[in-house]
């Protein structure tokens, strides 16, 4: 079981970059697929982007490709969401979450959550 804890949220323009961390503490972090999640007041929580700790494989939402990085540290038990070219419609709630199964986009797969970070683009 893992605790994760995100950071690195805040207000920024449309056009700009936010790098957002989050850090697990417990065992078997490498054995983790993490991911990122958000969520506003008017959607249900969407799947972002994960890295899946069985393929290797980095995953994204159609919206954010090319846009956003995911990468993972397992000797710093971290992993972090690079996010440029910001737009509005990128704010809400993001979350860190894990699991150990295969289904990345699916949120009740995941079995460990953050308590989330607000990241706000303004127009």
């Amino acid at each position: 079981q893992v605790h994760l804890v995100e950071s690195g949220g805040g207000l920024v323009q449309a056009g700009g970059s936010l790098r957002l961390s989050c850090a697990a503490s417990g065992r078997g972090f490498s054995s983790y697929t993490l991911a990122w999640f958000r969520q506003t007041p008017e959607k249900e929580r969407e799947f972002v982007a994960a890295t899946s700790w069985i393929s290797g494989n980095a995953y994204y939402q159609d919206s954010v490709k090319g846009r956003f990085n995911i990468s993972r540290d397992n000797a710093k038990n971290t992993v972090d969401l690079q996010m440029s070219s910001l737009k509005p419609e990128d704010s809400g709630v993001y979350y860190c979450a894990a699991q150990q199964g295969i289904r990345v986009v699916v949120a009740s797969e995941y079995t460990e959550w953050g308590q989330g970070t607000q990241v706000t683009v303004s127009s």
